[in-house]
This record gives C-alpha cells, structure tokens and sequence, in this order.
C-alpha cells in the first residue's frame, strides 16, 4: 500500500505544481497571461497527472481487495513484481492519453479571442476557444475518456462490492472496524476526488465561479487533504 501511496503523493504534489504557481503568481503581478507554449505544457502535464490519480486509485482499489479477501495469499498475489507493473503501466496509459489530446489539441487553429474563463488551461475552455471543427477532439475525448473513467471506477466498484459481500456473509463489529481502517482512507480520497470532478465536469454546463471554486477543490485542495487522511488511518 506504502509503494502505491508514494506515487499517488508524488502525482499530487505535481498536479498542484502544474497550476498553483502560475495561479499564485497571476494574482500577485495582476498580469493574467500565459504564452501558447506554456498554455499546452501545462494542459499536458495536467492531463498526465490527473489520469494517474486516476489509475492509482484504481490499483489501490484492487490492492485493497485482496488484502480483505485474499488475506492469506496477500504476498504471493501483490509481488514486488506485480505492484512496479502496475505502476509502470499507469505512468504509461496516463502519458499515453496525454500526449494524444495534446496532439489533437495542437493541430487545431484559435482565433482573435484567446481569453480564457479560468485559472489555468483546462481542455474543454481552450476547445472552446478554438475556431476548428473540434468533431474529432470531443469523439477521442469521450471514447477515451469515457473508456477510462468507467474502467477506473469499474475496479473501484467492483472491489468494494467484493469486499462488502465477504464482509456481511459473516457479519461482525470486529470485521467491520477491521474492513474499515484499511479502507476507510481510500474510501475519502476517492469519494472526495471523484465528486468534485464529477461536479465540474459533468453537471456544469458553462465555466463560472462556482465551477472555478469545484475545480480548486480537486486541483488543490483534494491533493492537500490526502496526505492528512492517510497520516491520521496510521
């Protein structure tokens, strides 16, 4: 769980660092800019990171799994191996993804209005902005996205849809408060992560303050509470 939580740590702290910088430094020089270059190097790196949150909290979802319901076969099923393979495949897809939105991204022309309602350049406000046919963005968007998204949430789910039912064949306090610290952190991060990206991205219809403020949450906030969460489970 250590090895995941070291990588899941290192992609907080760098989605905050792809954003918060600029944001800060926005504020304090008043100069609410950012050259092109810089505009798709953090729209990259953004992609890239909030991808591997994803994927890790799925392969914890699974580690935490067999750590329940396997608990006899734990070490022989989560190898060293295994664990560096699901990790290396992470950092892969979510690079993967990544680079092929950036790609797509890229290839299309914007026009006189370069302004941008929001703190840093998020993919659907700068297809917005693009005077292109965006067809072929929104499908790959959607098709990947979509691909990706239900696969994540799919292992989360269907990992703790396991381990409730293994819990309650037998129920009982001691196995209840046992199932519960070791997932109860998991079960915060992934709730408090998964709603404010579900807040912005699927019930906001146009980028105003209050999607701005749900944004903060999972860009920085989520990543700052994490640390904390897992600290106070120890």
């Amino acid at each position: 769980m250590y090895f995941f939580l070291s990588h899941l740590a290192f992609s907080d702290i760098s989605l905050s660092s792809v954003t918060v910088p600029k944001m800060l430094m926005n504020m304090q020089t008043r100069q609410q800019s950012i050259s092109y270059v810089g505009c798709i190097s953090q729209l990259y790196f953004f992609i890239l990171f909030a991808g591997l949150d994803n994927f890790l909290l799925a392969v914890m979802a699974y580690d935490r799994y067999v750590a329940i319901c396997q608990p006899l076969h734990y070490t022989t099923i989560m190898r060293e191996g295994l664990c560096v393979l699901l990790v290396a495949g992470s950092w892969v897809l979510s690079s993967s993804v990544a680079l092929l939105y950036t790609l797509l991204l890229v290839r299309l022309s914007f026009c006189a209005d370069n302004a941008i309602i929001h703190y840093f350049c998020d993919l659907a406000a700068l297809l917005k902005l693009s005077c292109s046919d965006t067809f072929l963005n929104e499908l790959v968007i959607y098709t990947v996205g979509g691909m990706i998204t239900f696969l994540c949430i799919g292992v989360i789910l269907g990992s703790y849809i396991r381990i409730g039912t293994i819990i309650l064949r037998v129920p009982s306090t001691k196995r209840l408060y046992k199932a519960f610290s070791t997932c109860g952190s998991h079960l915060s991060v992934v709730s408090l992560y998964y709603g404010t990206v579900t807040g912005v991205y699927f019930f906001s219809s146009s980028w105003d303050s209050k999607d701005i403020i749900a944004s903060v949450m999972y860009m920085v906030v989520t990543p700052m509470l994490n640390p904390f969460i897992y600290s106070l489970r120890n």
